[in-house]
C-alpha cells in the first residue's frame, strides 16, 4: 500500500519525513473506552509504529453508545475491551505492532511500560489513575496527553514535563476535575469525539515532533451550551508541586497515596478506601442513581444501590463495600463509577 499515507504527507506540517517519525514511535495509551478507542483508531489509521493500549475492563451493551471499535458479539460475550480493541484495530491496519494488557495497572507496572513509549494519552475514567500517570511521566521525562469528557462537555491539556505545569498543579487549582462520571451525568459521542479530535492532534504534533505547533493552554468545551475556552495555565506551576516542583516526590507513586483495596475473607465483598478520607453527600448520591432507575436504599450512614450483579454500600467517609465479587479490580471499575 504505497499510497496508504499519501493524503497525510500531502499535509506540510507532517510530509514524508514527519510520517517517517510517526511509524518510528511507540504511544502507550491508558483506557479503552471511548476516548481510548477513538484514539487508538485515529492513530492506528495514521500509522503510528507502535502501539500499547491498557485498560482493566470489558465491553458492555451500555459502552457501545460511543465506544467505536466495539461490537453487540464483543458486549455479548463480554470480551476485554484491550483484546477487542486489539483485534479490530490489526484489521484496519496490519502495519502498526498493537499490544494489549488486560490489567488494572498500578504504578510500577505503568513505569515499566512508560520506559519505551515516546508519548503516554490519557484515556481513563478516574483520577488517581490519572495523577498516577502524571507521577510516572515526570519521573521519566515522557509528554502526555490529558483528556476527560461527561455530559456534553469535555477538556485537554498537554502536559510537557519540565515545561508546563503537570496535571497536581491545575487540579490542586481546581481547573479540572468536575467530580462527575459517564454514570452520574451521562455522555453524549459527540463530546467524546470532540476531546478525541484534539488529543489526536496534539499527539500527531508530538509524534512528528513539531513542538512549536503545540496548543499549550487548556481547552474547555460544553458543545451543548456552545461554549469554549482556551486558558493559559503556565502561572499555575508550582515550584512546591510534589510531582513537578524543584524537589519532586512522585507521591502517587507511593502506595499510601493510592486508593485501598481489600477482599473481605468468606463475604464475596471487596472493601475500598480512598487514600484521604472525606465526607459524601448521601442523599444526592440516592437522587442521582435512583432517578436512572436503580434500586437505592438509604439510612443516616449509608447509601446501598444495586448494580446488578453487584451491591454497592457506600459509607459518609467514601468508604465502599462491592458485594458479589473477589475480584478487586472489577470492585474499582464500579467504584470509579460513582467518584471517577
Amino acid at each position: 500500500m504505497q499510497g496508504r499515507y499519501s493524503r497525510q504527507e500531502l499535509f506540510s506540517p507532517v510530509g514524508k519525513k514527519g510520517q517517517k517519525k510517526l511509524q518510528e514511535k511507540h504511544v502507550l495509551l491508558i483506557g479503552a473506552g471511548a476516548l481510548g478507542t477513538g484514539n487508538a483508531e485515529a492513530l492506528v489509521r495514521a500509522g503510528v509504529g507502535r502501539l500499547t493500549i491498557i485498560d482493566r475492563d470489558y465491553v458492555e451493551e451500555s459502552n457501545l453508545q460511543r465506544q467505536q471499535l466495539y461490537s453487540e458479539e464483543d458486549a455479548r460475550l463480554a470480551i476485554p475491551k484491550a483484546v477487542a480493541a486489539k483485534r479490530r484495530l490489526t484489521a484496519i491496519n496490519s502495519a502498526v505492532r498493537i499490544h494489549a494488557e488486560v490489567i488494572d495497572a498500578s504504578y510500577a507496572e505503568l513505569l515499566e511500560w512508560a520506559k519505551e513509549a515516546d508519548l503516554i494519552i490519557d484515556a481513563t475514567d478516574n483520577y488517581e489513575t490519572r495523577l498516577m500517570i502524571n507521577d510516572v511521566a515526570h519521573q521519566l521525562g515522557v509528554p502526555w496527553i490529558y483528556g476527560a469528557c461527561t455530559g456534553s462537555h469535555g477538556m485537554v491539556f498537554v502536559v510537557l514535563p519540565g515545561q508546563t505545569p503537570c496535571l497536581r498543579c491545575l487540579w490542586e487549582k481546581g481547573a479540572v476535575g468536575s467530580g462527575h462520571t459517564c454514570d452520574t451525568a451521562g455522555i453524549i459521542s459527540p463530546a467524546a469525539t470532540h476531546v478525541i479530535s484534539y488529543q489526536v492532534t496534539e499527539a500527531m504534533k508530538i509524534l512528528v515532533e513539531d513542538w512549536q505547533a503545540l496548543n499549550g493552554r487548556l481547552i474547555m468545551f460544553d458543545l451543548w451550551k456552545n461554549m469554549h475556552k482556551e486558558i493559559n495555565v503556565g502561572k499555575v506551576k508550582r515550584s512546591t508541586c510534589p510531582t513537578c516542583g524543584e524537589s519532586p516526590v512522585y507521591p502517587h507513586l507511593s502506595s499510601e497515596n493510592l486508593t485501598k483495596t481489600a477482599v473481605l475473607c468468606g463475604r464475596d465483598t471487596v472493601q475500598i478506601r480512598p487514600a484521604k478520607p472525606g465526607e459524601v453527600n448521601l442523599p444526592a448520591l440516592e437522587q442521582t442513581f435512583a432517578r436512572q432507575g436503580y434500586s437505592v436504599k438509604r439510612n443516616p450512614y449509608m447509601v446501598t444501590i444495586h448494580f446488578s450483579p453487584h451491591r454497592l454500600v457506600v459509607f459518609y467517609d467514601g468508604r465502599v463495600l462491592v458485594h458479589g465479587t473477589n475480584d478487586e479490580a472489577e470492585a474499582k471499575k464500579y467504584y470509579a463509577r460513582l467518584f471517577g
